[in-house]
């Protein structure tokens, strides 16, 4: 999903950065005796494309140069979706970036299985506990290998003016509400929800949340640890994804409509009003800011969870979560983990919360969150009694990659719930 994160920030870091570093140090992880000595330069992947998160990271560069002189950092952005095809690559090359963008569970597994991702265990443990609990999913074996600079909850974003003026007087909180939603909405002329399905990992987020409903806590562990799905559960779930996309609920043409590139994206429906609502994560306003004029967005955005589903044995407050974070590789894993501890410090996070489109994983930056809509977000992961990593994260890369694609194979009108459950179990099968 590609996840899909992208976190606007405030540019102004100077007059806090001194502070932030002067707690920086390093414990050494395990390849500190093979660390360069002398000045060091990073090259760092991460997604920030477009402003204002790629000005951000661009200020960050630069503040955290001027106090570390014997650091440069070298900064690549690149598109949310290249990822998954770049990165394998790049840890099978003599040369991979020294700190990339890296999303937690299986999928960072695999990659450790080149060989080429740092062990920063003792490098980030004096400090690791500002990552907050969401810092083990960025751990295999017991081992840190990256480190989260942002925590996700994923949810319906929705136009309090456009839910008006199709009648609808309260967010949907059954399912059935949410069909009775999208029905209102087609009434009114509306397209009831966009959705980017040309980047797939949108249309995941759907099978993801009804399997959440359907299978209880205890399957979804037993089968993510496994990676095989066997609970009748994981079925059911395909039949009620199906059932919804039956009803017809997205915006013309989304099989060919991008996540959050233009005001065309799904983002950008929902940020024009051309859309009422999208499922995605807490990211979405500061996607959407970047694509309207409307400096009035915020106050006309609201957001509520993925509605219960009658009959399911899932908690209906599990949420389907995640977050942004960042690994090392081997060359210069000391001088990544201390760049991480520095993203990690509450000075940097607070900017984080306070530009209004992102939750910080350093809780002491909450309370600095821009919106009231963002607060709830950030309440409803820290209450929920269980969160689900994306699967398509927290399965091994080509395991998730087979699920993604058959979920976007249903929404395209082919495949079937059996088979979905079929291209994982054979994906994980071949992956062994």
């Amino acid at each position: 999903m590609f996840v899909k994160r992208r976190i606007p920030v405030v540019a102004a870091l100077a007059a806090v950065v001194p502070l932030a570093l002067a707690a920086c140090s390093g414990g050494g992880g395990s390849d500190t005796a093979a660390q360069p000595s002398g000045p060091v330069t990073l090259t760092w992947w991460h997604n920030g494309t477009s402003d204002p998160l790629k000005g951000i990271w661009e200020q960050v560069v630069a503040d955290y140069h001027q106090a570390h002189p014997d650091v440069t950092i070298k900064a690549q952005p690149l598109q949310n979706e290249e990822f998954p095809t770049k990165i394998p690559l790049a840890l099978q090359s003599n040369d991979p970036p020294d700190v990339y963008q890296a999303w937690g569970g299986g999928e960072m597994a695999s990659q450790v299985t080149s060989g080429k991702v740092a062990d920063i265990s003792d490098a980030t443990k004096p400090w690791i506990s500002q990552a907050g609990k969401l810092a083990t999913d960025w751990q295999a074996d017991g081992k840190q290998y990256g480190v989260p600079f942002e925590q996700h909850v994923v949810g319906f974003w929705y136009r309090k003016d456009l839910f008006t003026t199709a009648g609808i007087t309260s967010p949907p909180s059954t399912l059935d509400e949410l069909n009775a939603a999208v029905g209102k909405l087609k009434a009114a002329g509306l397209a009831p929800i966009a959705v980017g399905g040309k980047d797939r990992w949108p249309d995941a987020f759907y099978y993801n949340y009804f399997a959440i409903r359907e299978c209880s806590n205890d399957v979804l562990k037993k089968s993510v640890k496994a990676v095989k799905l066997e609970d009748p559960c994981w079925t059911k779930a395909g039949q009620d994804l199906k059932s919804f996309l039956a009803t017809q609920p997205f915006q013309t043409g989304f099989a060919g409509t991008p996540a959050q590139q233009g005001a065309g994206s799904s983002a950008g429906l929902v940020a024009n009003g051309k859309a009422a609502m999208e499922l995605q994560g807490d990211w979405e306003p500061g996607t959407m800011s970047s694509l309207t004029d409307d400096k009035q967005l915020d106050s006309k955005v609201g957001w509520f969870p993925f509605p219960a589903v009658a009959g399911g044995a899932g908690d209906p407050a599990a949420a389907l979560a995640g977050g942004d974070g960042f690994s090392c590789t081997n060359r210069a894993a000391k001088a990544c983990a201390d760049f991480l501890q520095y993203l990690d410090s509450e000075p940097v996070q607070t900017k984080i919360a306070a530009a209004g489109a992102g939750l910080p994983v350093n809780i002491a930056a909450a309370k600095s969150l821009k919106t009231d809509t963002l607060k709830t977000v950030f309440d409803y992961g820290q209450k929920a009694p269980y969160l689900q990593l994306y699967f398509d994260k927290a399965f091994p890369t080509a395991v998730g990659a087979a699920l993604n694609d058959a979920v976007a194979n249903m929404f395209a009108g082919q495949g079937t719930p059996e088979g979905i459950v079929a291209a994982v179990n054979q994906a994980a099968a071949g992956n062994k």
